[in-house]
């Protein structure tokens, strides 16, 4: 038995120190050297104060700023230690309702006629809960209601977006999409 035991125990020793040491600080080290904002979690700072993260989303209920996708992380959405989707399927009749009302609420604040269609992604929650992104079509829609709140004409407005699209991954994985916290943070900055 010692003769199986002490290799075995020489081997785990090994491996805790390989994988569970040597191997996470070199990964560490290659991605701070590499990528560093994105290791550091992509912060966004103003004046010397982190205000979020490009790749984590966040609420904005003003009527002065763009609004995310709806959330279902947490209690109240957006919380980062919740992350997760509300997984009811497409038949679900609590997802219906909920889809529904978030439609009637989307057209309502943005003062649109009740037959207008709405992007997806201004009804349903991402898969995280946490995307910090909208579709272009959903921009567009809620630019007339910014550009209110704010006293600037809609194209000042959709001048923004369009700075801030971010174009499809790898030019062909999924569609340009458009960064709220970035936009959000740039009509702060122009107005």
């Amino acid at each position: 038995m010692r003769r199986q035991l002490l290799p075995a125990l020489r081997m785990t020793i090994a491996l805790i120190v390989l994988l569970g040491l040597a191997y996470p600080l070199a990964m560490t080290g290659v991605a701070q050297t590499l990528f560093r904002t994105k290791a550091d979690g992509s912060l966004i700072s103003r004046n010397g104060a982190v205000v979020g993260s490009s790749l984590i989303g966040q609420a904005f209920a003003a009527p002065q700023y763009f609004h995310p996708r709806p959330s279902a992380a947490g209690t109240n959405g957006y919380d980062a230690t919740a992350s997760g989707a509300s997984n009811l399927g497409p038949t679900n009749p609590t997802l219906e309702q909920t889809v529904a009302d978030r439609a009637k609420a989307y057209r309502t604040e943005n003062g649109l006629p009740a037959g207008t269609p709405v992007p997806v992604d201004a009804v349903t929650a991402s898969a995280s809960g946490l995307d910090p992104a909208i579709s272009v079509a959903n921009a567009d829609l809620q630019a007339p209601r910014v550009a209110r709140a704010r006293t600037m004409t809609v194209e000042q407005v959709l001048t923004l977006v369009k700075a801030h699209t971010a174009s499809r991954p790898l030019g062909i994985l999924g569609e340009p999409s458009v960064n709220v916290l970035e936009l959000n943070l740039a009509l702060d900055e122009a107005h």
